[in-house]
């Protein structure tokens, strides 16, 4: 697909564009509404297709938990192994369209590669997430940014004390969800390990609080959020920050979300989420 079309998308889901706006501008590109219309529908999400890890995989078990936070109660899902040992715990940070399938089957994937693993719903407070992802992403712009990120830290820590764990917490997050993967390290003294996939990067001056380890996943086409690169990495080594960045190159944001045939990269989405793993196995197996 024209990489225009791709970045047109892109500023609609994450920035302020309506959809009756967004079509209009496809419709210039591609030669009328009818034919913006057929393309959308292989721009958005298809979260109706089979997931790489079954809720039924008999390795794993999965259900919804709640914890509170700073906003109250928080809904969660929740996939771990089916061994009764204490393991390390990873927190899975959705986009900016909340707590949808294909995250639950990402919190799945982590679980079946041996971690205690919840998906905190960030619309929570809300009502939880609609199943209309436009309808999520604007409410998603309707959360108070601080609390937001208090429901997360609060994650982090029911994480870290449940009984079934052993303390080690990592945490990694996709697009909206990879920017507070970047504030939880910024923000949380228990985070152990934390991960970001074309995340936006915090505040210079906030690098130097960092304790966890950073593995930076990036776009080589993502220009809107690898703008913000340069001076994370200038901040990250003058702090002296133990971090890993990969640039993957000729891939557009959102690479890793196979439900968006239009910018999933196997190969890419493959390799980041095998050093993902590892990272973690690396880092919180000592709890």
């Amino acid at each position: 697909m024209d990489q225009d079309i791709i970045d047109l998308y892109d500023e609609f889901t994450h920035g302020d564009m309506g959809r009756a706006g967004f079509l209009a501008r496809l419709a210039g590109l591609v030669g009328g509404l009818p034919a913006a219309a057929a393309v959308l529908t292989r721009l958005e999400g298809d979260y109706g297709r089979p997931g790489v890890v079954a809720a039924s995989d008999p390795r794993i078990r999965v259900r919804y938990v709640t914890y509170e936070g700073a906003s109250g109660p928080v809904r969660a899902y929740h996939a771990s192994p089916r061994r009764e040992e204490s393991l390390p715990a990873v927190v899975v940070i959705h986009e900016n369209r909340g707590l949808n399938p294909h995250i639950e089957d990402v919190a799945r994937r982590a679980a079946a590669a041996g971690f205690w693993t919840i998906a905190p719903d960030a619309l929570s407070p809300l009502g939880g997430t609609p199943d209309d992802a436009d309808e999520a992403r604007t409410l998603m712009g309707d959360l108070d940014a601080d609390t937001t990120r208090g429901d997360f830290l609060a994650g982090v820590e029911f994480a870290a004390h449940h009984e079934d764990t052993s303390g080690g917490v990592g945490c990694v997050g996709f697009c909206w969800g990879g920017a507070m993967a970047n504030q939880l390290a910024v923000h949380s003294p228990t985070l152990a390990a934390a991960v970001a996939f074309y995340g936006r990067q915090p505040a210079s001056e906030d690098v130097a609080t960092i304790r966890a380890p950073l593995l930076l996943h990036y776009a080589g086409l993502d220009q809107r959020i690898n703008e913000g690169i340069a001076a994370y990495r200038e901040a990250l080594d003058a702090a002296g920050k133990t971090y890993e960045l990969h640039m993957y190159e000729g891939v557009n944001h959102a690479f890793h979300n196979d439900t968006s045939p239009t910018r999933y990269d196997e190969a890419a989405a493959r390799l980041a989420w095998q050093r993902t793993i590892e990272f973690f196995r690396e880092h919180l197996a000592s709890g």
